[in-house]
């Protein structure tokens, strides 16, 4: 390995040496994670050739199931753990052997419906402390265990499997990335201390949800639409990849804003997003960039979990744009302007009066 390149493994060590008295096990639990991120990484590229003889079963159905086998079966046992959380199981997998000082709650295949069309996915994963009781085997771990504010988190990252497998990574002091390096098979430091800029033109939503956007959602995406003629004087660019890692990782990188907002469909269900294993982590990830993540109405971080596969609004990304997102939330209704249909009227997809040809 060339001098000069920076393993994850090191990097954790060193991380771990700056708190007198660490115990090793967090660098420990880290590194176990990455290796189930290599083994998903394998599986992921395999495609359709992943459990062919299954009949019946999507390719993404069959790697869901395959992807959360291979979580559990790597930290499970290893130790560092009390309890493990995520969207397959109904209830907490308690740990295997001793009982460790972290919880994990975790996405194994974010954005699995993209496998079936060999677009990007990834995997998602937050480290809390478990409580005392359960460390030392008094009680047993309990979904109240993890029902703890985004701020309490220890660790958060995701890996992005694409051209390239990409570990995203922050212990509260900023936000490293790393690449595997297959040849050497480690993941090593690429993206130090990443930052998402101030500025955007980028905004990620799904336009097919147009129609039950409540009207601060509205309204920031008209004045987006209406580029440089309208009050935000300048252009912007719309994606949507339907992988939150996906667009976590093109925000990180190149700014922007993405929303999953509260709709109006199912006044049961305001959002799309699980909080614990989903928004939490990637908060926790966007405001050590210098982001900001949100509802709309109040700081993602702060929501007081009241179930553990609760599901909630998501809007994250460069800290301005969040920011006025939430302002408009706060704002008196701004009228029937936002009433009509966005994209009919005045669109990326249709060009400005002046632009039109006869």
């Amino acid at each position: 390995m060339p001098n000069g390149l920076k393993t994850l493994t090191r990097y954790t060590i060193e991380e771990e040496h700056r708190h007198p008295g660490s115990s090793g096990e967090f660098s420990a639990l880290v590194n176990v994670v990455s290796t189930a991120a290599k083994i998903i990484a394998n599986q992921v590229t395999r495609g359709a050739i992943v459990g062919s003889g299954v009949e019946d079963e999507s390719v993404s159905g069959r790697l869901d199931v395959l992807t959360d086998e291979i979580m559990v079966g790597q930290t499970q046992w290893s130790g560092q753990l009390s309890g493990l959380l995520s969207e397959q199981h109904a209830s907490v997998l308690p740990a295997a052997q001793r009982r460790g000082k972290y919880l994990l709650a975790y996405d194994a295949l974010d954005g699995s419906s993209n496998i079936d069309v060999n677009l990007p996915v990834g995997s998602i994963f937050s480290i809390l402390r478990a409580p005392d009781d359960v460390v030392t085997g008094k009680a047993e771990p309990a979904e109240a265990d993890f029902l703890q504010s985004g701020v309490e988190q220890v660790c958060a990252g995701f890996t992005l499997y694409g051209p390239a497998t990409m570990l995203v990574l922050t212990t509260g002091s900023g936000v490293d990335g790393f690449t595997l390096d297959r040849e050497i098979g480690a993941f090593v430091l690429t993206h130090p201390q990443m930052r998402i800029p101030e500025d955007t033109s980028g905004f990620a939503i799904n336009a097919a949800n147009e129609r039950f956007w409540e009207r601060p959602v509205r309204r920031y995406v008209l004045e987006c639409l209406e580029g440089v003629e309208g009050p935000r004087g300048r252009d912007f660019n719309m994606r949507w990849v339907a992988s939150l890692v996906a667009d976590t990782f093109h925000i990180l990188t190149r700014g922007g804003v993405y929303l999953y907002p509260r709709d109006t469909r199912n006044p049961a269900r305001p959002g799309r997003v699980s909080l614990l294993y989903g928004a939490n982590p990637i908060a926790f990830i966007v405001e050590q960039a210098g982001g900001a993540a949100s509802t709309g109405h109040e700081r993602m971080m702060e929501v007081a979990p009241v179930d553990v596969h609760q599901r909630v609004p998501f809007i994250f990304g460069s800290r301005t744009e969040v920011l006025r997102i939430e302002r408009y939330h706060r704002e008196p209704d701004a009228g029937k302007r936002f009433d009509s249909s966005l994209f009919g009227t005045r669109s990326l997809f249709r060009p400005a009066k002046h632009d039109q040809r006869t």
